[in-house]
């Protein structure tokens, strides 16, 4: 999940005031962890044209509605607006390497007994990570995999992310690997490919708010949770990094993205570029 740095002007009679944005900073930061105080014009811009379509006259009839009787759907709407789901498959691919060639023969061994991993793909944002993870799952194991239960786990909040991620409808860079585009997709009209079912069915998509207390069945192995606290202060991050620190079982690992650092405070090992090992 990235903030967009891109903005378009607006009418000056739709303009937010320093009082109405900084109550709905307030408002975002404390639910979500979006930290904009440095976003106005990006909020300016991206919601003017919701206050209007929604009958409001200004921002203040806008964040007044939303922080008193603000909907399930208005806040999906408020968060689409706010966040661009970029991402793509192969994404700082290094990351992966080191999963396939070190992360993932640790857990398989761990689990020779249960076979079944338990692996988060946390802000999955359209779904290329969770897919990504599964097809490296699926190419270690071979024709292991169906021994194994090797379903994940990817979330966001982002309904609309999540919407599209089940589709799993996507135009492939040239990065993919030609036995991938061969193996877990199938074509899906001109230049567009839909992953395979033995791909998609091995991924749970669920939504759910980094902010919220970290409550699943299992601990986790591994949490792949990148390009997402690069937009919460260091409170927040720090807060969200000690529940993954906790959700995490003991040896397992934390993947973040190159762009974000790691609080120095909880016990984890470096062991590569943004991977770090629970101690």
């Amino acid at each position: 999940m990235d903030i967009s740095k891109n903005s378009s002007s607006n009418p000056p009679s739709m303009s937010i005031s320093e009082s109405d944005f900084n109550r709905l900073v307030k408002f975002v930061q404390s639910k979500y962890g979006l930290d904009l105080h440095q976003k106005r014009q990006l909020v300016n811009s991206r919601l003017a044209s919701t206050v209007k379509n929604m009958g409001f006259r200004n921002f203040t009839e806008y964040v007044d509605y939303l922080l008193k009787k603000g909907t399930g759907d208005d806040i999906n709407q408020l968060l689409s607006r706010l966040t661009t789901n970029y991402t793509y498959f192969m994404r700082e691919v290094e990351s992966f390497d080191y999963f396939t060639r070190v992360i993932l023969p640790e857990v398989v061994r761990r689990h020779e007994k249960d076979r079944c991993l338990s692996i988060w793909s946390a802000a999955c944002s359209s779904g290329e990570e969770p897919y990504n993870i599964s097809m490296y799952i699926m190419d270690y194991l071979g024709p292991k995999a169906a021994q194994w239960d090797t379903r994940l786990l990817a979330s966001d909040i982002s309904l609309d992310a999540l919407s599209k991620a089940k589709r799993g409808v996507y135009e492939l860079p040239d990065t993919i690997p030609p036995h991938w585009k061969k193996n877990y997709f199938k074509p899906a009209g001109g230049k567009m490919f839909e992953v395979a079912p033995q791909i998609k069915n091995n991924v749970i998509f669920k939504q759910f708010n980094l902010m919220d207390p970290i409550q699943f069945k299992r601990k986790f192995d591994v949490i792949f949770c990148r390009n997402v606290m690069i937009y919460f202060d260091q409170p927040t991050k720090m807060a969200l990094a000690r529940r993954m620190y906790d959700a995490t079982v003991h040896g397992g690992y934390l993947v973040i993205s190159k762009a974000e650092n790691l609080p120095g405070e909880l016990p984890y090992d470096r062991v590569a570029t943004s991977i770090f090992k629970k101690t």
